[in-house]
This record gives C-alpha cells, sequence and structure tokens, in this order.
C-alpha cells in the first residue's frame, strides 16, 4: 500500500517544479509585455507575435532550422535503425564493442565534435547547410540506436523466422512482424533526433555558413547587443507546440492499454 506523501515531500517537489518553470514562465510574460525592458511592465500586448512573423530574418533563420532538422532526424533515424539491425546479428561481445563506440559522440564534448566536423569540411568541403546537416546527423544517430536497440533485443526471432518458413520473404519478414514491434523505439529515436539537433548550438555555430542562421545561432548573435522581444515570442510558440506533442502523445499511449484490454 502506498504512503501519502507528506506536506513537506509535496513542498519539496513544488520547489522543484517552480525553479524548473519559472524562468519560462517569465519568458512567457515577457511575450506579453508591450515594453522591451524586462523588468517594467508596459502593458499587455501583441505586438511581437505580429512583428514575429514579419521579420525575415528570424522567418529565414525558422526554415532553416526546420529543414535542417527535419532532415537530421530522419536521416539519422534510418541510419541508427539499419544500424541497429546490422549489429543485431553481431556476437555478443562484438555488439558491446559497438555500443561502446556508440557512446563516445554522446560522452564526447559538443566543443570537440564541431571543431572537428568544421576541420574536416574546410579541408576538403565548404561550410554551409550540408556541413551542418552531417553535424547533425552525426549527433543524433546514438541517441536513435540507444532507443531503437532495446526494442529490437525484445522481438523475438522465432516469430520472424516462422514468417520466412511460411513463405515470406526475409524483406516482408521484416516489414510485417518485426517493424511494427520496434516502431515505438523508432519514433522516440526520431524524437529525441528531432529535439536535439533543434537544441544544438555548439556544433551548428562551428559548421554553419557565412550569412546562414538557425533559431539558435541568431539568437546568439543577438545576446551581444540585445535581444529583440520577438524571441521571447518564438521560444512561447516553441514552448506550447512542444506540450501539445506531448499531450497528444501521451494520449495515444494511454489509450492503447484501453484498446488491447477491449
Amino acid at each position: 500500500m502506498s504512503k501519502k506523501p507528506s506536506l513537506l515531500e509535496k513542498c519539496y517537489v513544488g520547489l522543484i517544479f517552480f525553479l524548473l518553470y519559472a524562468p519560462i514562465l517569465i519568458l512567457i510574460v515577457c511575450s506579453f509585455n508591450a515594453s522591451k525592458s524586462r523588468v517594467v511592465w508596459g502593458g499587455f500586448t501583441f505586438d511581437w507575435y505580429i512583428a514575429l512573423f514579419q521579420n525575415e530574418e528570424v522567418l529565414s533563420a525558422i526554415r532553416t532550422s526546420l529543414m535542417l532538422t527535419f532532415s537530421a532526424a530522419l536521416i539519422a533515424t534510418l541510419l541508427g535503425t539499419f544500424a541497429c539491425i546490422g549489429m543485431s546479428v553481431f556476437k555478443k561481445n562484438s555488439r558491446q564493442t559497438m555500443m561502446t563506440i556508440t557512446n563516445i559522440p554522446m560522452l564526447n564534448a559538443d566543443i570537440v565534435t564541431g571543431i572537428a566536423i568544421m576541420l574536416l569540411f574546410v579541408r576538403f568541403w565548404n561550410l554551409g547547410f550540408m556541413s551542418m546537416l552531417v553535424a547533425h546527423v552525426t549527433l543524433g544517430v546514438p541517441y536513435v540506436i540507444l532507443n531503437v536497440m532495446p526494442k529490437l533485443n525484445q522481438t523475438s526471432r522465432i516469430t520472424y523466422e516462422a514468417a520466412m518458413d511460411l513463405g515470406a520473404s526475409p524483406v516482408y519478414a521484416f516489414w510485417k512482424v518485426v517493424l511494427p514491434d520496434i516502431m515505438p523505439g523508432i519514433f522516440s529515436g526520431f524524437l529525441l533526433a528531432f529535439t536535439i539537433s533543434l537544441d544544438d548550438f555548439v556544433i551548428t555555430y562551428f559548421t554553419k555558413g557565412a550569412g546562414m542562421n538557425t533559431i539558435s545561432t541568431m539568437i546568439y548573435q543577438q545576446a551581444r547587443r540585445g535581444i529583440n522581444p520577438e524571441m521571447y515570442a518564438l521560444s512561447t510558440i516553441l514552448f506550447l507546440l512542444i506540450l501539445v506533442v506531448l499531450w497528444i502523445v501521451n494520449r495515444s499511449t494511454a489509450s492503447r492499454p484501453q484498446e488491447q484490454s477491449n
């Protein structure tokens, strides 16, 4: 029987959540503040949201960020899934070695990865969208592997072999038997790669071309001369979009057990 939390425990948890979300709450309030000052309330307004969609520099950075993030997450998901399938046929020691190598980019400092990829492209190619794409794919593949591999280990190889014994080709058996089982891991890996790519600054800063900006690099450039309030509005929109996505995912996850029980 679970113990009812005490008042002290509730206060402690409430304090933790307050420290986590108080900065975001301040940012949301500033996005509706008519004054550019963060300490003076100038009245409620939607002007910063209107100005956001009229600022071509901001819109260009948003388009670049979304194109880069979606492309990198999709490519990283495909490469990571195929890598997991390949590693699943390895022997145990070889598979553990490959997983150790996979962990290196995540444990490695972003600045090391960013500078290394920058030097590679400066030597053999030009910096631009492709250099950022390669860097973000390199960043996202390990996270996809770590999400897909546990799901792949949980699948039954007997079911796959039974499908082949019944006349299915290896590709068809994988598509109909294995892929549905590992799809939650693939989806989680895609979302994590998307989030990591959208959130990254260091690697993007070292691998972007001249005159090209993403949301993170544009905010960094503005921070040296003062952040425009449009960035508060943009951050608020991104935060609300994340809340909507989480709500949809949680609702769909909660509805699955009910459907299975019925």
